[in-house]
Protein backbone atom coordinates (compact mmCIF):
# COMPACT_ATOMS: atom_id res chain seq x y z
CA UNK A 1 0.00 0.00 0.00
CA UNK A 2 1.38 3.42 -0.91
CA UNK A 3 1.10 6.45 1.29
CA UNK A 4 -0.74 9.50 0.07
CA UNK A 5 1.77 12.38 0.15
CA UNK A 6 -1.05 14.93 0.22
CA UNK A 7 -2.09 16.47 3.49
CA UNK A 8 -5.34 15.06 4.89
CA UNK A 9 -8.35 17.27 4.18
CA UNK A 10 -9.23 17.74 7.86
CA UNK A 11 -5.84 19.15 8.89
CA UNK A 12 -5.09 22.86 8.49
CA UNK A 13 -2.27 23.88 6.19
CA UNK A 14 0.98 24.60 8.01
CA UNK A 15 1.48 28.26 8.90
CA UNK A 16 4.62 30.20 8.05
CA UNK A 17 6.75 31.55 10.84
CA UNK A 18 7.32 35.30 11.07
CA UNK A 19 10.79 34.80 9.61
CA UNK A 20 9.47 32.76 6.69
CA UNK A 21 6.73 35.31 6.01
CA UNK A 22 9.28 38.14 6.06
CA UNK A 23 11.34 36.23 3.49
CA UNK A 24 8.33 35.75 1.21
CA UNK A 25 7.49 39.46 1.47
CA UNK A 26 11.11 40.29 0.64
CA UNK A 27 10.79 38.31 -2.61
CA UNK A 28 8.05 40.66 -3.78
CA UNK A 29 10.20 43.63 -2.76
CA UNK A 30 13.05 42.19 -4.85
CA UNK A 31 10.75 42.03 -7.87
CA UNK A 32 9.53 45.60 -7.34
CA UNK A 33 13.04 46.94 -6.83
CA UNK A 34 14.68 45.03 -9.67
CA UNK A 35 16.99 43.08 -7.38
CA UNK A 36 17.32 40.31 -9.95
CA UNK A 37 20.65 39.07 -8.59
CA UNK A 38 18.89 38.18 -5.32
CA UNK A 39 15.54 37.05 -6.71
CA UNK A 40 16.69 34.71 -9.47
CA UNK A 41 18.77 32.43 -7.20
CA UNK A 42 15.74 32.08 -4.92
CA UNK A 43 13.60 31.01 -7.88
CA UNK A 44 16.32 28.62 -9.04
CA UNK A 45 16.43 27.16 -5.52
CA UNK A 46 12.72 26.36 -5.58
CA UNK A 47 10.67 29.48 -4.89
CA UNK A 48 7.72 29.20 -7.30
CA UNK A 49 8.33 31.54 -10.23
CA UNK A 50 4.58 32.26 -10.30
CA UNK A 51 4.36 33.03 -6.58
CA UNK A 52 1.51 35.43 -5.86
CA UNK A 53 0.86 37.87 -3.05
CA UNK A 54 -2.44 38.53 -1.29
CA UNK A 55 -3.69 40.59 -4.26
CA UNK A 56 -2.84 37.90 -6.78
CA UNK A 57 0.13 39.85 -8.10
CA UNK A 58 2.94 37.64 -9.34
CA UNK A 59 6.60 38.51 -9.15
CA UNK A 60 6.38 39.18 -12.90
CA UNK A 61 3.40 41.53 -12.59
CA UNK A 62 5.21 43.55 -9.92
CA UNK A 63 8.45 43.68 -11.91
CA UNK A 64 6.54 44.80 -15.02
CA UNK A 65 4.59 47.45 -13.11
CA UNK A 66 7.77 48.83 -11.56
CA UNK A 67 9.50 48.80 -14.95
CA UNK A 68 12.27 46.38 -13.95
CA UNK A 69 13.32 45.26 -17.42
CA UNK A 70 16.11 42.91 -16.32
CA UNK A 71 13.93 41.30 -13.67
CA UNK A 72 11.10 40.81 -16.16
CA UNK A 73 13.52 39.15 -18.59
CA UNK A 74 14.98 36.90 -15.87
CA UNK A 75 11.56 35.81 -14.60
CA UNK A 76 10.37 35.07 -18.13
CA UNK A 77 13.56 33.10 -18.69
CA UNK A 78 12.84 31.12 -15.53
CA UNK A 79 9.41 30.19 -16.83
CA UNK A 80 7.12 32.83 -15.35
CA UNK A 81 3.64 32.72 -16.85
CA UNK A 82 3.06 36.08 -18.58
CA UNK A 83 -0.69 35.43 -18.65
CA UNK A 84 -1.33 35.05 -14.93
CA UNK A 85 -4.14 37.37 -13.89
CA UNK A 86 -4.23 39.17 -10.55
CA UNK A 87 -7.34 39.79 -8.44
CA UNK A 88 -8.08 42.96 -10.43
CA UNK A 89 -8.09 41.09 -13.73
CA UNK A 90 -4.70 42.49 -14.77
CA UNK A 91 -1.66 40.80 -16.29
CA UNK A 92 2.00 41.76 -16.49
CA UNK A 93 1.34 43.05 -20.01
CA UNK A 94 -1.37 45.37 -18.73
CA UNK A 95 1.00 46.60 -16.01
CA UNK A 96 3.68 47.40 -18.58
CA UNK A 97 1.14 49.15 -20.81
CA UNK A 98 -0.19 51.20 -17.89
CA UNK A 99 3.36 52.34 -17.10
CA UNK A 100 4.08 53.00 -20.79
CA UNK A 101 7.21 50.85 -20.82
CA UNK A 102 7.71 49.74 -24.41
CA UNK A 103 10.72 47.55 -23.63
CA UNK A 104 8.79 45.53 -21.05
CA UNK A 105 5.75 45.34 -23.33
CA UNK A 106 7.96 43.93 -26.09
CA UNK A 107 9.67 41.45 -23.75
CA UNK A 108 6.31 40.12 -22.61
CA UNK A 109 4.93 39.88 -26.14
CA UNK A 110 8.08 38.13 -27.34
CA UNK A 111 7.64 35.64 -24.49
CA UNK A 112 4.17 34.88 -25.83
CA UNK A 113 2.00 37.03 -23.56
CA UNK A 114 -1.62 36.96 -24.60
CA UNK A 115 -3.16 40.27 -25.59
CA UNK A 116 -6.56 39.03 -24.46
CA UNK A 117 -5.79 37.51 -21.05
CA UNK A 118 -7.37 39.31 -18.16
CA UNK A 119 -10.39 41.53 -17.78
CA UNK A 120 -9.63 43.67 -20.86
CA UNK A 121 -7.66 43.28 -24.05
CA UNK A 122 -4.23 44.88 -24.12
CA UNK A 123 -5.36 47.28 -26.85
CA UNK A 124 -8.43 48.35 -24.85
CA UNK A 125 -6.25 48.82 -21.79
CA UNK A 126 -3.86 51.02 -23.81
CA UNK A 127 -6.77 53.13 -25.04
CA UNK A 128 -8.36 53.54 -21.60
CA UNK A 129 -5.08 54.68 -20.05
CA UNK A 130 -4.13 56.82 -23.05
CA UNK A 131 -1.08 54.73 -23.94
CA UNK A 132 -2.05 54.78 -27.60
CA UNK A 133 1.63 54.98 -28.56
CA UNK A 134 1.80 51.31 -27.61
CA UNK A 135 -1.00 50.28 -29.96
CA UNK A 136 1.48 50.11 -32.85
CA UNK A 137 3.70 47.83 -30.75
CA UNK A 138 0.76 45.54 -29.98
CA UNK A 139 -0.09 45.35 -33.67
CA UNK A 140 3.42 44.07 -34.44
CA UNK A 141 2.67 40.86 -32.55
CA UNK A 142 -0.07 38.43 -33.50
CA UNK A 143 -2.81 38.48 -30.88
CA UNK A 144 -3.23 35.22 -28.98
Amino acid sequence: MTENPQQPQDQPAPQLTEEEMAYVVSLFDMAREGRTEELLPAVQAGVPVNLTNGKGDTLLILAAYHQQEDTVAALLGAGADPDRVNDNGQTALMSAIFRGNEAVVRALLEAGASQTAGAHSAADFARVFERTDLLAVLEEYPAR
